[in-house]
């Protein structure tokens, strides 16, 4: 039986906005399932943004960069702005529609919850949106009855794994694989004072400069781990990290029994984007499919913590509670946009993010409010730190 259904795509010019496009396409083509491409939002690629929106038949589009012309037909509602985003959701999103979530940091946080108050469900590829308003997005999922589908491949992985078992009396743990990024042999000292250009040097995936950044300290998975905490409620012993270079296994469950379950695929994110789309039904694949043949070896290793301290920094963010995410996250990102503009090194990243969570207290965060208030608190932190530190050479 066919099905249809209306999406809107929020960050439709990055590389999940842009897959995601290919999936549904796809979809409709080998599976009988067809989206209604309701709205897009971007951030500044407004050139992309107008031919997606002719391909695809969008009425409405949003923008957060004012500054760039938007020339489309009458009938396409545009918004404009930094609220764009969460414009377009508040007035098109209803019951039933499924929305992809794939603006980069806590920009996306508004306009998701707001999605899901409308009833909509979620998959979700923001990090950020559970990071730091982990408590506040899950209840209000839980209170409007929708879903949050994880986007990242970790996550979907796991959420695959736990059809094998109980989730709240089987499952001993859960294991995050992480590439190693870039920096995976590199010393401590070579990390440190690592350029911009080495840090986007990702050996595995190809995604945008704040991901790939993320993925070179590690600060990516701390993100997924507290992430993971909210997904699957889950506490801090009972997530882990393993480094596996080859980007094959996107994750493990160990249950109860010695059992564990992983799930391997190439790394490509047509697959769990695929899947969030469809789910709990599996369609034929978008994806590339895994060549056994030439699967010669899969290797596993410790995370080094001394020289990837972020994990370590998302079990105490996890056990803190409160504002701890939005803390950690909103340093992080303070911390990363200085790198990008050359203001500090590589190695300084985590110190920063560390040195946020020492120093500010967590709080309850009862609603988004609190949680932008905790995130600019952390943000301030870093600006007063860059502003006293003599600058980089």
């Amino acid at each position: 039986m066919p099905i249809r259904r209306r999406l809107i795509i929020l960050g439709s010019t990055g590389s999940i906005g842009e897959n995601t496009l290919i999936v549904a396409k796809h979809l409709a083509a080998h599976a009988d399932v067809h989206f209604d491409i309701i709205g897009l939002a971007a951030g500044t690629n407004a050139d992309r943004l107008i031919q997606q929106a002719q391909e695809t038949g969008a009425t409405a589009i949003a923008l957060a960069d004012e500054s760039c012309a938007l020339n489309v037909a009458p009938s396409i509602k545009i918004y404009r702005g930094k609220d764009a985003a969460l414009d377009l959701i508040k007035a098109h999103a209803r019951r039933g529609d499924l929305v992809m979530g794939a603006m980069v940091g806590a920009a996306g946080i508004a306009p998701i919850l707001a999605a899901i108050e409308a009833g909509c469900d979620i998959a979700l590829a923001n990090k950020e949106t559970l990071v730091a308003a982990g408590a506040i997005v899950t209840e209000a999922a839980r209170r409007n009855g929708v879903s949050i589908l994880p986007v990242d491949s970790e996550h979907s992985a796991i959420l695959q794994c736990l059809r094998s078992g109980d989730q709240s009396t089987e499952v001993e743990r859960i294991v995050l694989t992480a590439s190693g990024g870039p920096f995976r042999r590199a010393t401590r000292e070579t990390m440190a004072c690592a350029t911009l250009a080495d840090a986007l040097k990702h050996p595995t995936w190809s995604m945008g400069q704040k991901v790939t950044i993320d993925s070179a300290s590690m600060m990516n998975k701390a993100l997924e781990m507290i992430e993971a905490h909210w997904l699957f409620d889950l506490s801090a012993e009972r997530i882990d990290v393993i480094i596996h270079p080859q980007s094959v296994v996107h994750s493990f469950v160990e249950f109860i029994d010695g059992s564990v379950i992983a799930q391997l695929s190439p790394p490509d994110m047509k697959l769990p984007i695929q899947l969030a789309m469809t789910w709990p039904m599996r369609a034929p694949r978008s994806a590339t499919p895994l060549d056994w043949k030439n699967l010669r070896g899969l290797e596993f290793e410790p995370v080094d913590h001394d020289r990837f301290p972020a994990v370590k920094l998302a079990w105490n963010a996890i056990r803190a509670g409160g504002s701890s995410g939005a803390i950690l996250n909103g340093a992080n990102e303070a911390a990363v946009e200085a790198f990008v503009a050359g203001r500090i090194r590589f190695g300084e990243i985590p110190l920063l993010v560390s040195g946020a969570l020492d120093a500010i207290t967590p709080t309850p965060v009862p609603d988004l409010a609190a949680v932008f208030a905790a995130d600019s608190q952390a943000r301030k932190w870093v600006a007063q730190k860059l502003h006293s530190a003599a600058p980089v050479r």
